[in-house]
């Protein structure tokens, strides 16, 4: 079937349509956000994402067991507030299809993680991502949702506070018993309460007391509430930066624990934190329940400590210590290799090497100075693949089963504990994580450099706790180019944790990957106390790689407890996208006995598989699975990958059908709509997918008919023309007809932004420096722009005169800097001559670019109105427009 479609412009009152196809998909599951109403409505059952939001991993166990230098102590603790997430709105549940993500790595170093998170233009309460508490709980390490009362210079009100701090008749705190039941369901270990809303009294600081007094009265045993240093007993808000009798009744009350931890406020470097250590003991509390904050977003390892009023040379530290935002390292960077290698910087030192700390400025010596790592490899089997927790692609057994980007930190492994401690006589090899090739997921671990038999290196990876029996047995799966593997696998016990034992990998790898198992059955009894790896080479061998793809030790018995195959796996929702794209949610039963993941696969049919991803939950969703040409049945396969890292033999499979397959939809833009005699004009194709061939016809131009996807014609004559596309494909054809579009003129060599510095008005601003004005004064840099809070917003531009209009060009959040997440998404534009009666000219749904261009075709107006629908591509409710640029003449 044939569709025409015409777009008739009469004059200066055009109507045009510029915009992006909707989309009614199954929806991606984010993680949550809330204001108070929203927490108390709160429930799993009334919730679809509720299920995609859960940690299925328990938190690990963990201890020191030893120390790597001198200046490690165990007394005080280390807490982290970091932004593991670039902003707290539209949070995929199960990651994404970006390779580069803050895959934060140095949990070893860590004793507590605060998600921080939350802002007034989206929601201030926010439960960790459940790939986030994965990770952490993997790792050992508690962590806690944030709850956010901003100060009012960003936004603060009042009615939050006072709605989470509502009482019933009968003492209870709706709010706090929906803050436990959430963190209860989702699986993460505690909150951190930050009140920074001005103008509360000495009953709302009471109050918070009894809130405070009411989560210990009812929280498990093992959940943390940590409090932060702002209000003060009268209610203000006024951070004491120690422990003071201004802010004790958040800590503790009598022989009553009113917070179990509170982060200190920064502004500490005037004197030590003697004075708050006293006080804690004075209250009967542990002063390393006290954490000194640093604040390191900006500055990262330039920040500026005073080290000794937290550590004093030779004593005990005074109180544990706080870092605000050590994200800095992913923030200041934008590739994988330079956040690494920044991180590691920060948490290891200059030197980066965590026995050594010593030789790192004085300055910033790293956490690793001052902190001992701690392990949770403390039961059989211990399986790595060095998975950081994304990639450019994943691998499967060594090959390459998807080339698509991810990261879903879910999937991170335990990566090493030392990094890097490398021992040479000589000039030792370079340690890495590599993210070019993989054994299993997205990177693998690799020893590079010149070996020699002076170059020998010892590379020490792991601490472990790793009891020995009679079928323990250990593997390493690695790759080489070289003839031998030049290899030895190093174990230290905890009688003697310095003196290794070096087993030789004997399987030749001839560039492959090769896997070799070395029984342990003579250490009976021990416990593994580290693993590393010694390369040596009695020739020289200038360039050296070796990637190590898996280590796994196990028990033989152990892996007799074969992977189950998955049972009752359903799709819980589907919907499609132009015929060829689907959006699925799957669900199937937990798999109660055993520990392990699930992957899942789509089957392709003749024993083809197309990899979609991994999870520990027991529910998966599926993003844009594009069609195989024109089947009519999509299958989908999970399978159960065991502790040891094996599958079940079967998989379990679900099918569901296609819908008829589409014929195309027309579509089209253009470079500009009005052109000068002889100016060339570009022409974009942008009709739907399934289009197979287009046919162009152009009156007056030249050429005047083309088959080419995006044709270039000029116009000779003044004049005002019509363009006809024709889209077909084997079930049909569209036809797209635009008439009176294109107008040539020699005015076109006088269009400019006729909106620059004009007059505007607007529904509202976030600040006086963040007018309408700001949107039309030539500049991105520097925060120039127009905020307004609210899902309806709107800006008025006068341009003084009526002008030719032919182009709008709006440049969004990530123009000005800011996060992609907050580019407006849809928005319209109309025009006007007398404010009364509007046209609408352009309409866009679904908008994710940073500059936006939409050419109309030649409208007289005076008055411009950009009205935003949604201002961001999530639950933010803040437009940042930046410029907001109109061409005409």
């Amino acid at each position: 079937m044939v569709k025409v479609k015409h777009f008739i412009v009469m004059g200066f009152l055009a109507f045009f349509l510029v915009g992006f196809q909707s989309q009614a998909l199954a929806s991606q599951p984010e993680s949550s956000y809330w204001y108070p109403e929203g927490l108390l409505d709160w429930s799993p059952e009334n919730d679809p994402d509720a299920a995609f939001n859960r940690s299925t991993i328990p938190l690990a166990t963990r201890d020191v067991h030893y120390s790597t230098n001198e200046t490690q102590q165990d007394d005080a603790r280390l807490v982290a507030l970091s932004a593991l997430n670039p902003n707290t709105s539209g949070v995929p549940s199960q990651g994404d299809r970006e390779f580069f993500a803050n895959t934060f790595s140095y949990w070893q170093y860590v004793d507590l993680m605060v998600y921080w998170a939350g802002s007034a233009g989206e929601g201030i309460i926010t439960p960790p991502s459940g790939d986030v508490i994965d990770a952490s709980h993997k790792n050992g390490v508690s962590i806690l949702g944030n709850v956010f009362f901003p100060p009012k210079v960003y936004g603060g009100k009042d009615e939050w506070v006072d709605q989470m701090l509502a009482q019933e008749e009968d003492g209870s705190f709706p709010a706090a018993d929906k803050l436990l039941e959430v963190a209860e369901y989702y699986g993460f270990d505690g909150w951190f309460i930050n009140q920074e809303t001005e103008g509360g009294t000495h009953e709302t600081a009471q109050k918070m007391q009894d809130f405070l007094v009411y989560l210990q009265e009812n929280k498990p045993e093992d959940m943390e509430i940590m409090w932060y240093d702002s209000m003060i007993k009268d209610g203000s808000i006024k951070w004491q930066n120690y422990l003071t009798d201004q802010n004790t009744m958040f800590f503790q009350e009598g022989n009553e624990t009113v917070s179990d931890s509170m982060f200190l406020n920064f502004w500490w470097w005037n004197a030590s934190q003697k004075s708050s250590y006293d006080k804690a003991l004075e209250l009967g509390r542990n002063p390393y329940d006290l954490y000194a904050g640093i604040d390191v977003e900006a500055n990262g390892t330039e920040t500026y400590v005073e080290w000794d009023n937290l550590f004093p040379n030779g004593e005990a530290p005074y109180a544990s210590l706080g870092i605000y935002r050590p994200d800095w390292a992913f923030k200041s960077t934008d590739t994988m290799q330079d956040f690494y290698n920044r991180e590691h910087e920060f948490w290891v030192g200059e030197a980066k090497d965590p026995s050594n700390t010593s030789e790192n400025p004085d300055n910033w010596k790293g956490m690793a100075h001052y902190f001992n790592e701690k392990t949770a490899i403390d039961t059989l089997p211990f399986v790595t693949h060095f998975t950081t927790g994304s990639g450019e692609f994943f691998s499967i057994d060594g090959t390459v089963k998807s080339d698509k980007s991810w990261n879903n930190r879910s999937l991170q492994d335990i990566l090493p504990t030392w990094r890097w401690i490398t021992e040479s006589d000589g000039e030792s090899l370079a340690v890495d994580f590599d993210w070019e090739d993989a054994f299993y997921g997205g990177s693998s671990l690799k020893i590079f450099g010149e070996l020699s038999k002076k170059n020998a290196t010892h590379v020490k990876l792991y601490k472990t706790n790793l009891p020995v029996d009679k079928d323990t047995e250990l593997s390493i799966t690695y790759k080489t180019p070289s003839k031998k593997s030049n290899l030895k696998v190093g174990l230290s016990f905890h009688d003697a944790p310095d003196d290794f034992t070096f087993l030789d990998v004997k399987k030749k790898s001839n560039g492959k990957w090769a896997t070799d198992e070395i029984k342990l059955k003579k250490f009976k009894g021990k416990s593994i106390a580290a693993i590393s790896l010694y390369a040596e080479s009695d020739a020289v061998i200038e360039d050296y790689q070796l990637n190590i793809g898996e280590l796994k030790v196990t028990n033989k018995e152990s892996k007799k407890d074969k992977p189950e195959k998955p049972s009752n796996f359903v799709i819980d929702d589907l919907s499609f996208k132009d015929g060829i794209y689907a959006d699925i949610r799957l669900r199937w039963d937990a798999n109660e006995n055993q520990n392990g993941t699930y992957e899942i696969y789509r089957n392709l049919g003749k024993g083809k598989k197309e990899f979609l991803g991994s999870t520990p939950n027991n529910v998966f969703y599926v993003s844009q699975l594009k069609r195989d040409g024109k089947e009519d049945t999509g299958t989908i396969e999970i399978v159960w990958v065991n502790e040891n890292h094996e599958r079940s033999k079967k998989g379990t499979e679900a099918s569901f059908d296609w819908p008829d397959y589409p014929a195309p939809t027309a579509g089209f833009s253009v470079s500009k709509t009005i052109a000068a005699p002889g100016e060339g004009i570009t022409f974009f194709n942008q009709s739907s997918e399934v289009t197979e061939s287009v046919q162009w016809t152009f009156e007056g131009a030249s050429p005047s008919v083309s088959e080419e996807e995006n044709p270039v014609v000029t116009y000779e004559n003044e004049g005002t023309y019509s363009v006809k596309l024709v889209a077909s494909n084997s079930e049909g054809e569209d036809v797209l007809v635009k008439d009176q579009y294109i107008t040539i003129s020699e005015d076109a060599k006088n269009i400019t932004n006729v909106a620059l510095n004009k007059q505007a008005t607007a529904s509202g601003q976030c600040a006086a420096t963040e007018s309408p004005a700001y949107a039309l004064d030539g500049i991105v840099t520097g925060n120039s722009k127009w905020c307004a809070i609210g899902s309806a917003s709107w800006m008025i531009v006068d341009l003084g005169e009526a002008y030719q209009l032919s182009e709008f060009v709006l440049k969004h959040a990530e123009a000005g800097g800011e996060p992609a997440a907050f580019n407006t998404r849809m928005y319209t534009i109309e025009v006007s001559n007398d404010l009364d009666e509007w046209v609408e000219v352009t309409k866009v749904t679904d908008n994710t670019q940073a500059v936006s261009s939409h050419s109309i075709p030649l409208t007289q107006a005076r008055y411009v109105r950009l009205s935003i629908q949604q201002p961001t591509q999530g639950g933010d409710q803040a437009t940042r427009m930046y410029e907001f640029e109109v061409y005409g003449f």
